[in-house]
């Protein structure tokens, strides 16, 4: 240890401390390490990534209905932001005497605050949030951990320089006032003032700007919903800080803190996910027609005009919210249903309904995605709108009677037959036999071609005769089967169904508008005719459920199960069932089934029971005080309800004074049974035994069981 003491004499003894030469070189290093602390923690703080400061905050979007009402509300935020223009100077004022005095002063950090906190931490042995800036606070909110430690207040300091770099002193106010937590579960400033005070921010006064810039501190505390008389002693404290600041005067002040706390009366008219199965089809169709992406319709602040009615949206969401109005499913699985309403006169979308039950966000919408096969709903549109056209009348008669026609054989729901019936009575019972004849006797092109200028998606691979039962290879949905009845109820032209008529910016920036498209598919003379005959359907035919007291015309369908192993035993069951109609101010298609069909889970009604009831609730619902009205006739228009004297070959029919020489044993209807199975390559002998003659038609004829009435 010789060596050790010796080493320390000489330092005692050499006294270098008190040399010149020693702290010149002492103070060249420790400027020299504050210099590259200070370039290291320069170039730290320079690579930090303050650039989510300057996206866009996340704006909603707002839909507004056909009058311009706003009625709801997109977003993917819990902000929902307002430019600092739009901040009234009391808010700015109040939120700076209470948290950040020296705002305008400081870079970012205010070193006497600091100061002033750590002390207060050393003396208490832990961390508290006080000295941070209103730019650290932002700093901490955006970027760092809710944790107490130096080492985050540090980082917290960092940051702050970097904003005050980025940003200006405006942009930074605004940015925090818009991300900071006012209690209540409400973030940012336009929704704590909607929330307390039912209000826009920009309309916020003294007391309640004082009271809002109160609650950051201890929202929880400080709540007006939990004690009033805190909440006021913290908003009074926020008043005389602002006296003290000169920002407000002792006339003001003295008003302020005497006026008594005055909060939102009544509900909070909270828009979003209002509507919202109108809305996702908004979304759908902002998508595929105009190109916008989901981001950009849940952020960018657009404002989306449409076509629905309220009041009809309202009606069809309050029915499929009521059980009682559906069959009743499975434990394992909900019978679906979809439901489309427009305005047969221009195409609007009056309102949709997708599903029932609870359901996510964009899930699958049954009115609008649903591809299923429409059943003897299709009549109108590939059988008898288009023979009407060919110089057929209500009056014209139809072959009923067995048919096989190249391997295709029909059947009636009662397996029964009547030799022949017009065409009003074939539509009215839904009977299948005539409608596959008349299909047959028009031209498959014929009814191809009318059913697809209606709107409805068909293919060459449709043109089969099944096409006049619905039988066809992809599917419809209710809005295009809306779609396409609307070609009735507006006298022969459909007018394509649409949502949204504009898409602008929140300054009216108009980016995209609807161009509404029309077909003439029909003359007005035969669309007319056709409401006539539906009507007759809704009045004494299978669609009986839907009629409510006004002119209602339309069609029931019903799709029987598959012809296969899985369904075999089974005799009364369908798929899927449907009810097409219209009054003279609305179209509406209403489906219901399962979204996958097996031996377990299948419908056991028909299309004239559910979906007719669902159209009779949700029409009488939305038409409610509206004038009754009826349908309007066409200029010119000349009544076909002439009965036809002639029989489905053209031949004049017998009017029963004489037999003009023919066999007495042959009786008319005998002579044109043979003729009928002749024609189609048929044994007359070998059906007579089921083949029931006309005056069945007078309700004679025996019920069969099987196919049920659609």
């Amino acid at each position: 240890m010789t060596w050790l003491k010796r080493g320390t004499h000489r330092i005692h003894s050499s006294q270098f401390w008190r040399k010149p030469k020693f702290w010149k070189g002492f103070s060249l290093s420790v400027l020299l390490l504050c210099l590259l602390s200070a370039g290291s923690f320069t170039f730290w703080m320079m690579s930090l990534d303050v650039s989510k400061l300057q996206s866009p905050l996340a704006q909603p979007t707002y839909i507004y209905d056909q009058t311009g009402n706003k009625v709801s509300e997109l977003s993917s935020s819990k902000i929902d932001p307002v430019p600092i223009a739009k901040i009234p100077q009391t808010m700015r004022k109040a939120i700076i005497d209470t948290e950040d005095r020296r705002f305008y002063e400081h870079k970012g950090v205010d070193v006497w605050s600091i100061l002033r906190a750590l002390a207060h931490d050393l003396r208490s042995g832990g961390f508290s949030e006080g000295g941070s800036t209103i730019t650290q606070q932002l700093a901490k909110n955006l970027f760092l951990p809710s944790d107490k430690t130096l080492g985050r207040k540090f980082k917290e300091a960092a940051y702050a320089f970097k904003i005050e770099l980025t940003l200006s002193k405006d942009q930074i106010l605004e940015e925090y006032l818009n991300q900071i937590y006012f209690g209540e579960g409400q973030w940012g400033i336009q929704n704590a003032a909607r929330y307390y005070f039912g209000k826009n921010t920009e309309d916020l006064n003294l007391e309640e700007s004082s009271l809002l810039a109160g609650l950051p501190k201890a929202p929880s505390l400080y709540s007006p919903l939990k004690s009033k008389d805190k909440a006021l002693e913290r908003r009074n404290l926020v008043l005389s800080l602002m006296k003290d600041q000169n920002d407000i005067t002792a006339a003001e002040y003295q008003r302020a803190r005497s006026a008594p706390i005055s909060l939102r009366k009544g509900a909070l008219n909270d828009l979003s996910g209002k509507f919202a199965p109108y809305v996702d089809y908004v979304i759908e169709e902002a998508i595929s027609r105009y190109g916008f992406t989901e981001d950009q319709l849940l952020t960018g602040g657009l404002q989306i005009y449409t076509e629905m009615d309220p009041k009809v949206q309202q009606a069809a969401e309050t029915v499929y919210q009521d059980n009682q109005y559906f069959p009743q499913g499975k434990s394992d699985q909900s019978i679906q249903s979809g439901m489309a309403i427009l305005d047969q006169h221009t195409g609007g979308i009056r309102g949709l309904v997708g599903y029932r039950g609870e359901s996510a966000f964009r899930s699958f919408n049954h009115a609008t995605q649903l591809k299923r096969q429409p059943g003897s709903s299709i009549k109108p549109l590939a059988v008898y709108g288009p023979a009407l056209e060919k110089g057929y009348s209500p009056s014209s008669m139809l072959y009923d009677g067995p048919l096989n026609i190249e391997g295709y054989s029909p059947q009636d729901y009662d397996y029964q037959t009547r030799g022949q019936v017009t065409l009003e009575e074939a539509l009215q019972n839904s009977w299948n036999i005539p409608a596959v004849w008349l299909l047959n006797e028009i031209g498959l092109d014929t009814g191809l071609s009318f059913a697809q200028k209606a709107g409805l998606p068909l293919t060459k691979e449709d043109r089969t005769l099944s096409l006049a039962l619905g039988g066809i290879s992809s599917g419809v949905s209710p809005l295009q089967m809306a779609q396409a009845y609307g070609t009735f109820a507006n006298l022969g032209t459909m007018n394509k169904a649409y949502a949204i008529t504009k898409i602008t910016s929140d300054n009216g920036y108009v980016f995209a508008q609807v161009k509404p498209e029309s077909i003439q598919v029909t003359s007005p003379q035969n669309a007319y005719t056709m409401t006539k005959l539906l009507e007759n359907v809704v009045d004494n035919g299978t669609g009986k459920n839907a009629s409510f007291g006004r002119p209602t015309a339309g069609k029931t369908g019903s799709v029987e199960l598959p012809h296969t192993q899985e369904f075999s035993g089974i005799t009364k069951g369908s798929k899927d069932v449907w009810f097409v109609g219209y009054t003279p101010e609305l179209t509406a298609a209403v489906w219901m089934g399962y979204d996958k069909t097996d031996r377990n889970h299948y419908l056991t009604t028909s299309g004239g029971a559910g979906p007719a009831v669902v159209f009779h609730e949700v029409l009488s619902r939305a038409l409610k005080n509206t004038p009754v009205a009826n349908f309007e006739v066409p200029q010119g228009y000349q009544d076909p309800w002439q009965p036809n004297p002639f029989d489905i070959f053209g031949n004049q029919k017998n009017n029963g004074n004489s037999n003009n020489g023919q066999n007495p044993a042959e009786t008319p209807s005998q002579n044109l049974k043979d003729k009928i199975f002749q024609r189609f390559g048929l044994d007359p002998n070998t059906f007579n035994s089921w083949f029931n003659p006309v005056q069945d038609l007078q309700g004679n004829s025996p019920k069969g069981k099987g196919k049920k009435k659609d």
